[in-house]
């Protein structure tokens, strides 16, 4: 992170000169979220180069904002957050809470990254509101143009939440057709599910119990209840389905 100061005496531009450099809080903000393997941390970050990534971690960890943890026996290597990192977390709780109320939804939700939206999906189940057996949910965008446009979740009470980007070949419960911008909207509470489907971008077929519970067993954004948030403004159709 070597790179001219800003020179002032002023606390928050030193801070700056530390979290400026591309991608560092989200990184961050994804060891936050819990992800400490170097996977687990591309993929909910999302359009980060393997070889960035690995540079900003050791960054992080030079200035003290991280820990690598070596398990030679397992062989495996965590990055854990230092005292100095979870420090952060007032910080990046009120930026989050600033962001929903002051940033317009429809600048705040364009060009979210799918495949980054769908990993992070995985902790967005609630399992006591799903029937206790396998569950497969299939989701469809229709405004996706990049490689994946259709993802399988497989929630077994018995595993790991899995995402797949191709057939699991189970039979399916629930079919969902909608976009990127609707989905992101409903999850970070400049939406809801009504709304969503009254506009036309967010269909539900399948399972009746799962359509009609869907506000108990998909969970939102910690953020989603913040008061004052900028909502999504129902007159626009932004991402509207069309027939394929």
């Amino acid at each position: 992170m070597t790179k001219k100061s800003y020179g002032k005496l002023c606390p928050i531009s030193r801070a700056c000169e530390i979290l400026e450099p591309r991608w560092t809080i989200q990184i961050l903000t994804e060891l936050w979220y819990g992800s400490t393997r170097f996977n687990d941390i591309h993929r909910g970050v999302g359009r980060i180069s393997r070889g960035l990534l690995s540079k900003r971690l050791k960054e992080l960890e030079g200035l003290g904002l991280i820990e690598r943890v070596e398990d030679k026996a397992a062989n495996t290597v965590d990055y854990i957050r230092t005292k100095k990192g979870t420090d952060l977390e007032p910080a990046f709780n009120a930026l989050a809470v600033w962001a929903q109320c002051n940033i317009e939804a429809e600048l705040a939700l364009c060009d979210t990254d799918l495949s980054s939206l769908m990993w992070k999906m995985r902790n967005s189940f609630v399992a006591s509101e799903l029937p206790m057996k396998r569950v497969v949910i299939r989701f469809q965008f229709g405004d996706n143009d990049t490689k994946y446009s259709t993802y399988w979740a497989v929630i077994d009470p018995r595993k790991e939440v899995e995402m797949c980007v191709y057939d699991p070949e189970f039979d399916v419960d629930l079919y969902i057709q909608t976009t990127v911008t609707s989905l992101s909207a409903i999850i970070m509470g400049r939406s809801n599910f009504e709304r969503e489907i009254e506009s036309g971008a967010f269909f539900l077929s399948g399972d009746a119990r799962l359509v009609k519970t869907i506000d108990r067993w998909m969970q939102l954004s910690e953020y989603a209840s913040v008061e004052g948030i900028a909502t999504l403004p129902i007159s626009k159709n932004y991402g509207k389905l069309t027939a394929s």
